[in-house]
């Protein structure tokens, strides 16, 4: 059961490609990223040397889905408000003093190759917090940005599933990468399984 998830051919790029037959999607990933397991996703790529540089992918369930197209979500940019939703959700913080930033850069759709329409996401989202959140004196609490990260979404349906490839990058990363992250986002797809 464990080898269904194998990567396989390398390309002269610097990229591997990820097939997953069995759940029905692949992937271009940077060549040096590695595997991490455990994360909760269905498959969890990272740099080895940017630790919040990574990529996963994650499904909804198959049993509680029945998506038709990419567009069940509405027009890209409700699809944008919705996995912006879902990411400020994940990084709710319990901590006193942490506040968020965050922002829809830019939605848009593409009919890939493989004649399937795919919906593109990217969110900007900035971490702020106090250095003494315990502080009674306002002068005393300094609000610094704790981090600034770009978030790279790719939507496809498939298998009535809904699918997305997530890149997370560094904002001050993104500018030196985002040709090859635009590559692995451009490289994911959806695909039938049999079954």
């Amino acid at each position: 059961m464990g080898f269904h998830n194998t990567a396989v051919a390398q390309s002269s790029v610097g990229f591997r490609e990820y097939i997953d037959t069995f759940d029905g999607y692949s992937f271009k990933y940077p060549q040096n990223w590695i595997q991490v397991r455990g994360s909760g996703a269905d498959i969890f790529f990272r740099d080895p040397f940017v630790l919040d540089e990574n990529l996963s992918v994650e499904m909804s369930s198959p049993s509680s889905s029945n998506y038709r197209s990419v567009e069940d979500l509405g027009p890209p940019q409700e699809a944008g408000k919705k996995v912006l939703k879902q990411y400020l959700t994940e990084f709710m913080s319990t901590r006193l003093g942490v506040r968020r930033e965050s922002n829809v850069l830019s939605t848009s759709s593409r009919v890939a190759d493989d004649g399937k329409l795919y919906y593109q996401v990217e969110v900007n989202i900035k971490s702020f917090a106090n250095n003494n959140e315990m502080a009674v004196m306002p002068q005393d609490r300094v609000v610094r940005l704790e981090w600034n990260r770009r978030y790279l979404s790719v939507l496809g349906v498939e298998n009535n599933r809904l699918y997305e490839l997530r890149l997370q990058t560094p904002e001050n990363v993104f500018l030196e990468e985002e040709n090859d992250l635009r590559q692995v986002m451009d490289s994911f797809r959806v695909n039938k399984v049999s079954g």
